[in-house]
């Protein structure tokens, strides 16, 4: 009987990984249909999809070893000082195992949106994430708008865009004050 090492156990798991991430859809949330709902410890409390209804919400997987995780981080910093007050919030579930790893990454590149922690994997897997970083932008309905793998330099201005033409093709409430009063031009 032959006897297999560490080493060799990881690598076989990680060829593992590979192949699954190569097979199949790489997301399982489909465009229109409704987000799954999630409650994640977060930074400053609980975080909880239902809290965000009636925005759209940038969801974001990450992890601490992914690179191109590290170039998604500024720019959604920006997309969030810049869309926040139009109604964008960003949240980004982290997906390590160990929550220090989340928590040095996040000492080098900052985090000025939302950010949730997942060590258990359920969410991941409620949407069905098998690339690092997938994204979605979910809309004031809870609806998804679109789905997005990766991420590169070239591709920013396209999402930009999807981004700015849901937030402006999206009704805009008006608040008034109550009573209302109304007066005819010529009852009154």
């Amino acid at each position: 009987m032959k006897r297999f090492g560490l080493g060799r156990m990881v690598r076989g798991a990680a060829l593992g990984v590979a192949l699954g991430l190569l097979s199949g859809a790489v997301s399982a949330v489909d465009q229109g249909k409704p987000a799954p709902e999630f409650a994640l410890p977060g930074k400053q409390g609980t975080v909880k999809l239902a809290d965000f209804r009636g925005k759209f919400v940038y969801l974001d997987f990450w992890a601490s070893w992914c690179g191109p995780c590290r170039q998604s981080f500024p720019w959604m910093n920006e997309m969030q000082s810049k869309y926040g007050k139009d109604g964008l919030t960003i949240v980004a579930v982290n997906v390590d195992q160990k929550r220090e790893e989340a928590e040095k990454f996040l000492a080098q590149l900052p985090a000025q949106f939302t950010v949730a922690f997942d060590a258990a994997g359920t969410t991941p897997k409620a949407y069905s994430v098998k690339a690092m970083p997938s994204s979605m932008l979910i809309g004031p309905d809870g609806t998804v708008r679109f789905v997005h793998h990766g991420f590169r330099e070239d591709q920013k201005q396209a999402v930009e865009s999807k981004i700015r033409d849901a937030l402006r093709s999206a009704p805009r409430t008006v608040m008034l004050d109550w009573p209302l009063e109304f007066r005819h031009p010529v009852i009154n």
